[in-house]
């Protein structure tokens, strides 16, 4: 129990990060739904009083008048408060998706990269948008906790009196006035409170198993209807092949399924033996509470109040007991969040600024492991990275050479050794400040859905001479003269009808010129033109060569024929730097596995 109650703080301790309009139109909207029962209950008892007793019209009216009015101000405010709620409800479901989204985009790359990590995300995602458990849940949770207990403290100041108030002593329903009696009333009150939510808690906990099955059927229901049906790559193959017959019949299989009548009907069966329980208790205290007024205990009006506030208590009790229990049956869902986003990074630690002038980056002994992997990946790497030279860095694929190049990018940490940057180690640097050295096109580049301006300059706010000199320095100026609307084109058709979907190659030339427009001190490709044939790729490199200047510039790629015109090329084989030096010093070494690569290659090109 302590560790639920640990875990529930936690988790309103998250809650209570949402903007404050949210939380106050919620509180405000579940305090006057709470009370607004209990002024009708009031006057309502008043007005029979009044009918049953001196029938004075004039207090009559001035009730009925008070109450018309009370309603119709209360029908406004409602009306309000449920306009301002719908708004900020929208909102909580901004924020709550932006919590996990923004954490994600945040925490370390190596933790992006975990299948641990990846894992938890999806299913934090899938148990909101299916049954809404996690953090969605804690927010229902929050309006029947606070609304049962303004409904429990009103009801017992109404009903305090139905106990108090005794029948006369020479009446034949004076045994009401026993304790024995009224503590026969207040235990069958008690089966209420207890049994009702206690059955209802058991449905919820079986309606929460439910959920990863629903998890399973939508993200099935998701792929079938949405996924293949709408992917262009399969469009060709599904009529080619006439593949929608076994596509239809696959996911009738999936979808016949009699276990959520299953889930269905034990959910249901509790909820009539809750409605079952309730009826029979309302009965004995409509029962207790006439014997009382037909005794002379109280006005008969006062039937109204009583009874109704005794109900009151009894629902409002039922939904703290409920809503706690339902926090519990969703504490396994709301951890998966609570522990994401308590995801701390283990490399943003640094506190130094990076230095004026010229940098020297260098390699001491560097090795480095995937998580969870048996095999070193890079293996005692010891290199300088000299200014203002460009370096190629070669080998087959698996050599680590884009290993390399993540911890030269401080995306990852060595597992031994270390990195220095002007002689210190670079973990001691601020990491954004670090992330500025760098321009990369990887291999495996994206490209935003947003305008072409944007993609260029990573901002919505951008210098458009700048952007069109690096585009036309990349390649794309051509291309650009035929843009809809210039650098205002969306690329991809994501968000509007009108945008424009780029080639690969064309792709590769935004990428470059995003990394130009950032106009970081280093600039690394690594293998962006992979896809290319070797011409287009060596007319790449040979003309980004030209645009980098006096920066430094590292070259990947497996085609040794593209990296001749650098003056220093690094050789990698099985995670280990084996060779360096300029093309025909190793071209010239028999022995070396330069000479290897450069004549396995040689024959495709002679």
């Amino acid at each position: 129990m302590a560790k639920h109650i640990k875990l529930i703080l936690r988790g309103f301790g998250i809650f209570a990060r949402f903007p404050r309009p949210v939380l106050l139109s919620m509180t405000l909207s579940i305090l006057f739904q709470a009370s607004i029962p209990f002024v009708n209950i009031w006057f309502s008892a008043r007005i029979i009083n009044e009918l049953v007793g001196t029938r004075d019209q004039s207090r009559l009216v001035f009730l009925v008048a008070l109450t018309i009015c009370i309603n119709l101000a209360a029908n406004l405010a409602g009306s309000l408060l449920n306009r301002w709620q719908t708004v900020c409800q929208s909102l909580n479901w901004s924020v709550m998706t932006n919590l996990v989204t923004d954490k994600m985009l945040s925490m370390d790359y190596a933790d992006v990269e975990s299948p641990g990590v990846q894992e938890s995300r999806s299913s934090i995602a899938q148990h909101q948008n299916g049954m809404g458990f996690g953090l969605n849940r804690l927010i229902g949770t929050y309006t029947g906790l606070v609304g049962g207990f303004i409904r429990l403290v009103l009801s017992v100041v109404f009903a305090f009196t139905l106990f108090t108030l005794p029948v006369p002593e020479e009446h034949t329903l004076a045994f009401l006035n026993s304790p024995i009696s009224i503590a026969i009333v207040l235990l069958i009150l008690l089966c209420n409170i207890l049994l009702g939510p206690l059955i209802m808690a058991r449905g919820g906990k079986i309606w929460a198993k439910a959920s990863d099955l629903n998890n399973k059927y939508n993200r099935l229901f998701g792929f079938y209807f949405f996924t293949m049906t709408s992917d262009n790559n399969r469009a060709k193959d599904m009529r080619i092949y006439n593949q929608h017959p076994i596509i239809t019949e696959t996911s009738r299989d999936h979808f016949t399924t009699n276990a959520w009548i299953k889930f269905a009907t034990y959910f249901d069966r509790h909820n009539a033996a809750n409605g079952a329980i309730t009826q029979i208790t309302s009965g004995a205290i409509y029962l207790f509470v006439a014997l009382k007024a037909v005794g002379g205990a109280f006005p008969v009006g006062n039937i109204v109040q009583y009874a109704g506030a005794v109900l009151q208590f009894g629902e409002g009790f039922g939904l703290l007991i409920m809503n706690a229990a339902e926090l519990v049956n969703n504490n396994p869902y709301l951890e998966k969040v609570v522990d994401f986003l308590a995801i701390e990074s283990k490399s943003d630690t640094g506190t130094r600024s990076l230095p004026q002038g010229t940098v020297e980056i260098e390699f001491h002994n560097v090795s480095f492991r995937y998580p969870s992997a048996e095999k070193y990946a890079l293996h005692n790497v010891s290199m300088k990275l000299n200014t203002a030279q460009r370096l190629a860095v070669v080998g087959m694929n698996g050599s680590g050479k884009t290993t390399m190049i993540k911890l030269l990018c401080r995306l990852y940490d060595p597992t031994e050794g270390k990195i220095t940057l002007n002689g210190i180690d670079i973990k001691e640097y601020k990491r954004d400040e670090y992330f500025k050295l760098y321009s990369v096109v990887f291999q495996d580049f994206e490209l935003l859905p947003f305008t072409l301006g944007q993609n260029v300059s990573v901002d919505t706010e951008f210098d458009a001479d700048r952007v069109h000199m690096t585009l036309s320095q990349a390649g794309f100026g051509e291309k650009l003269e035929s843009m809809p609307h210039g650098l205002d084109t969306y690329l991809y058709k994501n968000f509007t009808e009108d945008g424009v979907d780029v080639s690969g190659g064309e792709a590769q030339k935004i990428a470059l010129a995003r990394a130009l427009y950032k106009n970081s001190p280093f600039i690394i490709l690594d293998e962006p033109t992979a896809a290319l044939d070797p011409i287009a790729e060596y007319e790449i490199y040979n003309s980004f060569n030209e645009i980098v200047e006096e920066k430094t510039a590292v070259y990947i790629s497996h085609r040794l024929s593209s990296c001749r015109f650098c003056d220093d090329i690094a050789v990698f084989h099985e995670g280990e730097l084996v060779q360096r030096g300029g093309h025909d010093e190793l071209a010239g070494d028999a022995s070396g596995k330069y000479k290897e690569l450069w004549d396995a290659q040689a024959q495709y090109y002679s």
